[in-house]
């Protein structure tokens, strides 16, 4: 059903709500400069509340096109909005207390992450290439602020000069794949592509130019979920940026790249037959995202071990978790795209937790080297507690909310038959339990050097580190209604 704009406004309260936050903490950081520090977050969080609550409101009203076919309204929609702003909200939480934004006005900060976060929640449900692109630039235009943000520092201004380099010969790469897309098919609209593609036949279609697309697009898929060989902005901008806009980029914008990644390859590129999806056009697209998912896993785990800051570890880390999330895109199954969001939704709470973790002993220590990190258990056993379960998360290790997304992710794979694909995505798994490790043994087996006093935590970080520690290991327990979620945000692909 294609709705139009006026009966659309219904479906679109959510990103109502985030435009007029935007505009609300720009006009309070100007007016009332005296309360804007306190204004400005409380603004923030009761933007994403709301706009959190519109989505639960209009949970299971159905699906349509909205604005004359410019957005998906689906379960899937929902899915991905719930997912980036229940992220935004912990992010900004994160940052209250950050040492690294402490010294500089935080104003334009909660308008350019409320404005990324418009961004990617339009991006996740764009089925017009045009909507998808300035979906895209909103994201990585914001973005590239947000990560020079700390104007007067050497390494974030470098960061930023570097994203926005990447950035451009990307989405440039993307934007002329979906002009050649137009010219052969006439539409924007990503039903319509595939549909004029089935017409086709694959006698009709030009092989050569629909594969040409495919990599030119995958350009802009891959800068934003930092997939090989478009990573090379990620371990440097990690590093650079201040570390709550790290953790953000490590996990939301990651995410809505994923979403519109199957929207374009499952709603344009595959038809629907019931549970599984066959390919039109005669290009095989899941043969090119098999070779760039272990490319992404191997090259992010290998790179991971070498490195001593705990950020661009991290940062590595990432870019093999997109590899890991990349499996279940090609095997061309709900199951598969069901094992996405569960990977996700869990790589949410371990991924923030380990980055609130660096957050808060920067805040203290002012290092992010791993050797400064010897002997943090008798300083902080909490602390040390946490990073272990979150990094055990992270490996794989049941009973954390880690292990089920690779259980998922692997599961799917096994069921299409592609069992040596499972096995070195479980031989990379294990490459990277070596590098999670030595951050917990540094944690909790190294002595520390000389007599450091005990490191403090304020109230709000403890209260958010148990917040993302319960999911880590509860949620195995608490799984059935999860599992029910995401099978069904699944259901997405019904076209008008």
């Amino acid at each position: 059903m294609i709705l139009d704009n006026l009966q659309s406004l219904r479906f679109f309260l959510p990103e109502l709500t985030l435009t007029v936050a935007i505009l609300a903490v720009i006009l309070c950081d100007i007016s009332f400069k005296s309360l804007r520090n306190r204004l400005n977050p409380l603004l923030t969080i009761a933007a994403l509340a709301l706009a959190f609550y519109f989505t639960l409101q209009l949970d299971g009203a159905g699906s349509a096109n909205l604005f004359q076919g410019m957005l998906a309204f689906d379960s899937f929609a929902q899915f991905f909005k719930l997912f980036l702003l229940l992220a935004a909200v912990l992010v900004v939480l994160a940052s209250l207390h950050s040492a690294e934004l402490a010294p500089v006005h935080q104003g334009e900060f909660f308008a350019l992450l409320l404005s990324v976060t418009l961004g990617m929640v339009l991006l996740a449900n764009s089925i017009n290439l045009a909507m998808l692109y300035l979906s895209l630039e909103l994201v990585s235009l914001t973005s590239y602020i947000m990560v020079g943000y700390l104007k007067t520092d050497r390494l974030s201004n470098e960061a930023s000069l570097k994203y926005i380099l990447f950035g451009a010969i990307s989405t440039g790469s993307m934007l002329y794949g979906l002009s050649l897309l137009y010219g052969m098919t006439g539409s924007l609209n990503l039903y319509t592509i595939r549909d004029v593609f089935l017409s086709q036949g694959v006698e009709g279609v030009n092989q050569f130019t629909v594969l040409l697309v495919l990599v030119l697009t995958m350009a802009g898929f891959g800068f934003k979920t930092a997939a090989v060989p478009f990573h090379f902005w990620c371990p440097d901008v990690y590093a650079g940026a201040p570390t709550p806009v790290t953790a953000f980029l490590s996990v939301a914008p990651k995410a809505a790249g994923f979403a519109v990644l199957v929207r374009f390859f499952f709603s344009g590129m595959s038809q629907a037959s019931g549970n599984q999806w066959g390919l039109i056009g005669g290009i095989n697209w899941p043969l090119v995202l098999i070779g760039i998912s272990v490319l992404t896993m191997t090259l992010g785990n290998v790179a991971a071990l070498t490195q001593n800051n705990l950020k661009r570890m991290l940062a590595y880390s990432s870019i093999a978790h997109a590899g890991y999330i990349l499996m279940g895109a090609v095997v061309l199954t709900g199951e598969g795209i069901k094992s996405i969001l569960i990977y996700l939704f869990v790589y949410l709470f371990m991924n923030l937790g380990a980055f609130l973790v660096v957050t808060i002993i920067y805040n203290s220590d002012q290092t992010f080297e791993i050797d400064d990190y010897n002997g943090m258990f008798k300083r902080a056993p909490f602390l040390a507690a946490a990073m272990a379960v979150f990094m055990l998360s992270l490996i794989g290790i049941p009973p954390f909310a880690g292990f089920l997304g690779k259980l998922y992710i692997f599961g799917s794979v096994i069921d299409k038959g592609l069992y040596w694909f499972a096995a070195i995505g479980a031989l990379n798994a294990a490459v990277a339990a070596f590098y999670y490790m030595r951050v917990l043994k540094a944690m909790l087996l190294e002595e520390g050097s000389g007599s450091r006093a005990p490191l403090q935590v304020s109230f709000l970080n403890q209260t958010l580190l148990v917040a993302l520690l319960l999911p880590n290991i509860l949620l195995i327990v608490f799984w059935s209604p999860i599992d029910r979620w995401t099978a069904a945000s699944v259901k997405l692909f019904g076209g008008v």
